[in-house]
């Protein structure tokens, strides 16, 4: 197997701060910047719903108890909740991003009704800011990968197979095996670079089996404590542990019948491997805090950017659980592996993101100079990359005079065949947004493409640097 486990820039996130203490909310930007994430801040959960129904975000950071928002429907009068009324407004409007709870009161009843309410995890005050820089790493590289998927989807769904675009031979024998082994039980190991669909390729697997009509499943192994996981792919019953107030059900038994997807196995713990390997076995799994044994019926389909071989060499992965998820390998090619696809990806993508943009309006298209350019690069981070690029070159263009997009409109570290870093976002329909958000939306998506860095940024959006500080202040942008 080749080895995948390529190193490439982290995701740049657009992260919303709500948090009523203002010197706070100030350590939390300082502290995200470094990394180069672009970040708003509110004070209120008002102010948060006016950012959340008019912006885009990978990552929600919220307080648990803002005094401030008393008053606003569904906040109790001392605050509290505030918290928890954010976590569900970004439910509803922002699906694709993932939320973190900051509390002072470190409880665990608090921290797993925030888990119930969609959180990704919670930090406790007095913040470790390594800690809480690590969490919305982990968070926005959850995001993204949450979304790719559905973009690709969307983005191809007259083309090829299952939505995913085939021209190159490497992929045309991919969706041969897809086929062919989508309609037995077996195994499925995806492995692949970061931003090459390994997701897709699992729903294509499910789609196509004889369990399609059942419950497909994404669990992401990365970055979670132990004894979490644990109880995500097994459950528990009441009083397994102080919080626990009635039985959940794990992945396995929620994906009873179906098709379960663990993505990112290889960052798997090695005492979580044993039990993983026990269950697949067995086909029974154990509640924790229970002894009874339940059976389950899952088609397992594993995907990993790492190098597993290797990993079984330096003993950080069990061989025998390899082996036993391993029953077909598909692996996904590097998108500078196949070029010839990025043309008809690059036109769909236009043809999307064009079309959310300027509904009703003429297509335009990309031009030959723009084509070739972007048909060159090496496209560290993939297809989601690609994606990222065109929709900004889109919306960069829009006002532009003429029906084609040209070369002075793919970024700079493309035109001089630079590797670049793999920022990564989704603005949706605008649609019925104003111009204030519209602006707003711009500046963050264009700072994000530039890494943070200011004066990039405003020569891409045409302003001097003056007016870019001047609005960075006015939108409580960081």
């Amino acid at each position: 197997m080749a080895d995948t486990d390529t190193k490439h820039e982290p995701v740049i996130a657009q992260v919303l701060i709500v948090e009523d203490e203002i010197e706070h909310a100030d350590v939390i930007v300082d502290s995200l910047r470094r990394p180069g994430h672009v970040c708003t801040t509110v004070h209120t959960v008002e102010r948060a719903y006016e950012e959340l129904t008019g912006g885009k975000f990978d990552v929600i950071i919220t307080d648990l108890r803002m005094p401030e928002s008393a008053g606003v429907h569904g906040v109790n009068s001392d605050g509290s909740n505030a918290g928890m009324k954010v976590l569900e407004m970004a439910g509803e409007h922002q699906p694709d991003a993932e939320t973190i709870m900051v509390t002072a009161h470190g409880d665990v009843p608090t921290a797993r009704d925030a888990f119930k309410h969609g959180a990704f995890d919670f930090v406790e005050k007095p913040l470790d800011l390594v800690v809480l820089r690590s969490v919305v790493q982990r968070a926005a590289d959850q995001a993204v990968l949450r979304s790719e998927s559905e973009e690709l989807k969307d983005l191809v769904q007259h083309e090829g197979f299952e939505g995913i675009i085939a021209g190159a031979e490497s992929m045309r024998k991919i969706i041969s095996t897809v086929r062919t082994v989508a309609r037995s039980n077996i195994a499925v190991l995806i492995t692949g670079e970061s931003g090459t669909g390994k997701e897709l390729i699992a729903q294509a697997v499910h789609r196509n089996s004889s369990r399609d009509g059942k419950k497909f499943k994404t669990m992401n192994c990365a970055g979670q404590a132990e004894n979490l996981l644990e109880d995500e792919l097994f459950g528990h019953v009441r009083g397994a542990f102080t919080g626990a107030e009635r039985d959940r059900e794990g992945v396995f038994e929620y994906a009873n019948g179906g098709t379960l997807f663990l993505d990112e196995i290889g960052d798997m713990p090695l005492s979580m491997q044993a039990k993983l390997l026990r269950v697949l076995e067995s086909g029974e799994v154990v509640r924790l805090g229970s002894n009874e044994l339940r059976k389950v019926d899952v088609r397992l389909v594993s995907a990993t950017n790492k190098n597993l071989e290797q990993m079984i060499k330096d003993g950080t992965f069990r061989q025998d659980l390899y082996f036993r998820i391993k029953g077909t390998v598909v692996h996904l090619p590097a998108l500078r592996d196949r070029r010839e696809d990025i043309p008809r990806i690059v036109r769909h993508a236009v043809s999307k993101f064009a079309g959310e943009l300027n509904p009703g309006k003429v297509l335009p298209e990309m031009s030959d100079a723009a084509m070739l350019r972007l048909t060159a690069y090496d496209w560290p981070g993939n297809v989601r990359q690609l994606l990222n690029i065109v929709q900004t070159m889109v919306v960069m263009s829009g006002d532009q005079s003429g029906n084609t997009i040209g070369v002075e409109f793919v970024p700079e570290e493309v035109r001089e065949s630079e590797m670049g870093g793999g920022s990564s976002y989704s603005i949706g329909s605008l649609a019925g947004t104003s111009l204030e958000q519209l602006e707003r939306q711009a500046i963050r998506e264009t700072l994000k493409l530039t890494g943070g860095n200011r004066e990039q940024a405003a020569k891409m959006l045409g302003i001097g640097e003056r007016t870019l500080y001047r609005k960075l202040n006015e939108y409580g942008l960081r």
